[in-house]
C-alpha cells in the first residue's frame, strides 16, 4: 500500500503522473479519455497515480507561454467521476489558494472519504492575493483531516537559485507533509545539490527523511523542451545542444532521464535518503505518452535491481 510505503520511510516508490482532461472537452470525450488512461495504467506495476491541479503560471513568468492555457477538470472531480474502476491509490494536487476555509475543508473531507493522498500547492507568484496560505492549509488540514497525508512539492531548479530549498522541504515536513514529489529533472546537478543539503541538514536537525518521489518526463521536441523551460525546467546548454541536434530526440531524453535517475538513486542510496520515482508526460501526443511508459518501465528496473 503506498501509505504504508510513505509512513515506513520506504524507497523505491513509483508513482505515474497525469493531467486530467481540459474542462470544456465533451464529457462523451472525457470518458473516453478516462479509458485509454485505465487501461494504460492498469498494465503498470506502480504504487499509485499523481493527478495535477494545473493552474496559468503566467503571473510567475512573463515569457509567453507556448502552449495556450486552458484550465483541465479538477482533480478530485475528474478521478471520482471517471476513474473510479482504477483500483491504485490517487495523488491528488490541489491549488489550495483557489479555495476559502469552507471549501477546502469540504475538499479535504471528501478526499478522506476516498482514501486519496494529497499534494498542496501555493499559487504560481506570491503576488497573488489568497485567503488560504500554504501555512493555513497544512493548518486546516491538521485541524480536520489529519488522517489524509499529505505531500509537497520540491523544486531543485529552485534551490539551484536561491540555495534553499532544503529549508522549505523542512518546514513542510513541520507542518505534517510526509513525501514529496519534485518538478521534473533534467539538471542532475541541481537535484543532487538539493538532496545533499536536505540530507545533512535533516541529520544536523533530528528530522525524518520522507521519501522523495524524483519526477521525468520524455521530450520529444523542440516545442516541448520550450514549454518545460517554461515551467522552469533547466536543461544545461550541453543537454540542450544534444538534444536539439539530435535525430531522435525522444529516445534522447529517455536516455538522459534513465542516466539521471541511475545517479540520483546510487547518490541517495548511500545516505539512506528514501528516493522514488514519478514519471509524466507533460505532452498530450501519443508518441511522448507512450514514451512516458518506456521510461517507467526502465526506472523500475532500476529500483528493482538498486534495492
Amino acid at each position: 500500500m503506498l501509505k504504508d510505503k510513505i509512513l515506513n520511510r520506504e524507497a523505491g516508490i513509483l508513482l505515474y503522473g497525469m493531467t486530467p482532461p481540459k474542462e470544456n472537452t465533451d464529457i462523451a470525450k472525457v470518458s473516453e479519455i478516462a479509458s485509454k488512461h485505465m487501461d494504460r495504467i492498469k498494465s503498470l506495476d506502480i504504487d499509485g497515480v499523481v493527478l495535477y491541479d494545473i493552474q496559468d503560471e503566467s503571473a510567475r513568468n512573463e515569457d509567453a507561454r507556448p502552449f495556450p492555457f486552458l484550465p483541465t477538470f479538477e482533480p478530485q472531480k475528474y478521478s471520482g467521476d471517471f476513474l473510479e474502476g482504477l483500483d491504485l491509490p490517487k495523488v491528488l494536487f490541489q491549488v489550495v489558494g483557489k479555495h476559502d476555509e469552507v471549501s477546502l475543508r469540504t475538499w479535504m473531507n471528501k478526499n478522506v472519504n476516498n482514501g486519496d493522498l494529497a499534494v498542496f500547492i501555493g499559487n504560481s507568484s506570491s503576488a497573488q492575493a489568497t485567503d488560504i496560505t500554504m501555512n493555513k492549509a497544512f493548518s486546516l488540514r491538521s485541524e480536520y483531516a489529519d488522517s489524509m497525508l499529505i505531500g509537497g512539492v520540491a523544486i531543485p531548479e529552485r534551490h539551484y537559485a536561491k540555495k534553499d530549498e532544503h529549508l522549505r522541504i523542512a518546514s513542510k515536513i513541520n507542518n505534517g507533509v510526509s513525501f514529496f514529489t519534485t518538478q521534473a529533472v533534467y539538471n542532475v546537478e541541481a537535484s543532487k545539490n538539493m538532496l545533499s543539503e536536505y540530507y545533512y541538514h535533516s541529520k544536523k536537525n533530528n528530522l525524518p527523511l520522507v521519501p522523495i518521489m524524483m519526477t521525468f518526463s520524455p521530450c520529444g521536441s523542440t516545442k516541448t523542451m520550450d514549454f518545460m523551460k517554461w515551467l522552469g525546467i533547466h536543461f544545461p546548454k550541453w543537454l540542450k545542444n544534444d538534444l536539439t541536434n539530435s535525430q531522435d530526440i525522444l529516445g534522447a531524453s529517455i536516455d538522459t532521464c534513465v542516466r539521471t535517475f541511475t545517479e540520483l538513486v546510487d547518490f541517495s542510496l548511500k545516505k539512506g535518503i528514501p528516493i522514488g520515482a514519478n514519471i509524466e508526460s507533460v505532452s498530450i501526443r501519443k508518441d511522448e505518452i507512450d514514451a512516458s511508459v518506456e521510461l517507467l518501465e526502465n526506472v523500475k528496473d532500476i529500483l528493482n535491481k538498486k534495492l
